[in-house]
């Protein structure tokens, strides 16, 4: 388990391109019957990949509990949030088996013991990003079917940011202790998934982006609003954003993403708003 720590926003203001990616873009995410993990130190997330191909794998298959978390088990004291953007699979979670179709979702609580995933084809995987928090109870598991989430239009053409919220583990969906997670899908024709740009300071988020189209790029943008940097990022990589920093994003053609966030609140609305006249 790949495990990052936290970087303020004076040493922010330093870092090189090399050191930008290093410490915030996550890549690999998917690997063949393997399971990938990034633990950051804001605000403890955990953002994992798997894509069984040759039979189910374990969800904590590269993490040893005791030495990374202080537990028994991964979610003995955790909640876990799973979107599939591959092939027809399943989740069994304490032997309760969950059929995930492309875009379904899955929450799973506070006090899971056992998970494991696989795919129905592995010449057509299941690919489950999951997002991973702390936890102080356990809610009941919920399977979200795609059509159960909430769907929210927002943006417009004329402003190049056409698209679709697709919100999952959302306050309107169901209750978790901090995790929200949803997906975006932007329109043919636009390009930029959020702007004008935000920042929320009482929770930090995760940016997960795919459906990249061969040849084309993204450029996420973080930092101060007045110190903003960027990140070149190709297809199936995610962006980790502290509290402080921007998060919005541009692509040379349209693309989707998934967008994780935890912290001190779950009140999706709780952002304060920068004009784009004052980004420097």
């Amino acid at each position: 388990m790949d495990i990052r720590y936290s970087t303020g926003k004076e040493a922010f203001k330093r870092m090189t391109t090399e050191e930008l990616r290093t410490e915030f873009l996550i890549k690999d995410i998917f690997v063949a019957d393997d399971v990938s993990a990034v633990y950051s130190h804001i605000d403890r997330i955990v953002t994992l990949g798997a894509m069984p191909v040759n039979g189910p794998v374990d969800l904590a298959k590269n993490i040893d509990p005791m030495k990374n978390f202080g537990v028994d088990y991964f979610l003995e004291r955790r909640e876990l949030g799973i979107i599939n953007i591959g092939g027809d699979g399943y989740v069994e979670a304490d032997g309760v088996r969950y059929d995930l179709v492309h875009y379904d979702g899955l929450y799973l609580p506070m006090g899971t013991k056992a998970v494991s995933l696989g795919s129905l084809d592995g010449k057509n995987p299941a690919k489950f990003y999951m997002s991973c928090t702390p936890a102080h109870r356990a809610f009941p598991a919920k399977h979200i079917v795609f059509k159960d989430a909430k769907h929210v239009p927002a943006g417009s053409s004329a402003d190049a940011n056409e698209r679709t919220i697709h919100q999952y583990i959302h306050p309107d969906v169901l209750d978790t202790c901090q995790l929200s997670m949803g997906l975006t899908e932007l329109a043919t024709g636009s390009v930029w998934n959020t702007m004008p740009a935000h920042t929320h300071e009482r929770r930090m988020e995760v940016y997960f982006y795919f459906d990249i189209k061969e040849g084309q790029t993204l450029f996420h943008l973080m930092g101060e609003p007045d110190q903003t940097r960027h990140i070149a990022v190709g297809n199936e990589q995610a962006v980790i954003n502290p509290s402080w920093s921007i998060h919005s994003g541009v692509g040379t053609s349209n693309y989707t993403f998934i967008w994780a966030m935890c912290g001190e609140n779950r009140t999706y609305t709780d952002m304060d708003w920068i004009k784009t006249e004052d980004l420097r």
